[in-house]
């Protein structure tokens, strides 16, 4: 699932644990699946930071990407 689909569906959760009409169970399925997501979305989110971090604007205004793992 992409990083949005993901945001998407973790809106969806939050919407429906907002709502008094669930079961336990259900709830705390909902919460399962919203702490998978999480994780996944937080992973995505670093490995995007990781990629911006290595973009270095040189000094003719040009941007190239480094390679920072020494």
């Amino acid at each position: 699932m992409s990083f949005e689909k993901n945001l998407d569906r973790l809106e969806a959760i939050a919407s429906s644990l907002d709502h008094d009409d669930l079961s336990l169970e259900q709830a705390l399925a909902l919460f399962e699946e919203g702490i998978a997501l999480l994780k996944k979305a937080s992973a995505e989110l670093e490995k995007a930071e990781g990629k911006v971090k290595q973009l270095v604007e040189r000094a003719d205004g040009v941007f190239e990407v480094t390679d920072e793992r020494g």
